[in-house]
């Protein structure tokens, strides 16, 4: 993977106890409720593994494939659904599940989808918060960690389909010509 990132600015010891108060929070907010996690993929694949086991409650779990990069840096204005959910989300608790919001265009497009299909609530959790990328206002009910407006990698997230296997978030460094910029 050679020097195209630098060190952890989270590191994998702080994603555990993190996701395990997330895991903690969740349950209790859901308990007594029919509770569907749904991943939003490929990013969140690591993050949504492992909260889905810090939550102590029985769940259904689901997926969608969102692509708005296309292996780009820079997001694109259309946000491009590439699976469907396997589950009817009619009258039950949706819990979508990021990797990161930062723009708010992808969340708030799912959103309005999945509000279509007339769902109890719809809350979102994410690991990542980019506030200072905001372009729409959203609403993110839990956060596992806010981070700087820089392009993260690891722990599910990419960089051209490579480094979702960190253990741990780092930042690309500038140096490489071929590394996004901010």
């Amino acid at each position: 993977m050679g020097g195209l990132f630098g060190k952890p600015i989270v590191t994998q010891e702080e994603m555990r106890t993190r996701i395990a108060e997330l895991g903690q929070q969740i349950t209790h907010d859901y308990r007594q409720k029919d509770l569907v996690l749904i991943g939003i993929l490929k990013g969140s694949f690591a993050f949504y593994a492992d909260l889905a086991r810090a939550i102590t409650l029985p769940l259904c779990v689901d997926f969608l494939v969102v692509s708005r990069y296309a292996g780009k840096t820079k997001s694109k204005g259309r946000v491009k659904i590439l699976t469907e959910l396997t589950e009817d989300i009619t009258g039950r608790d949706v819990l979508l599940i990021e990797d990161i919001v930062d723009s708010g265009r992808t969340l708030r497009h799912l959103r309005e989808m999945l509000g279509k299909r007339k769902p109890q609530s719809i809350k979102v959790c994410t690991l990542l918060n980019k506030a200072k990328g905001r372009l729409v206002e959203v609403k993110v009910d839990y956060v596992g960690f806010d981070v700087p407006d820089q392009f993260v990698v690891g722990y599910g997230l990419d960089y051209r389909q490579k480094y979702r296997n960190l253990p741990y978030l780092a930042v690309l460094e500038q140096s490489d010509e071929d590394v996004p910029k901010p």
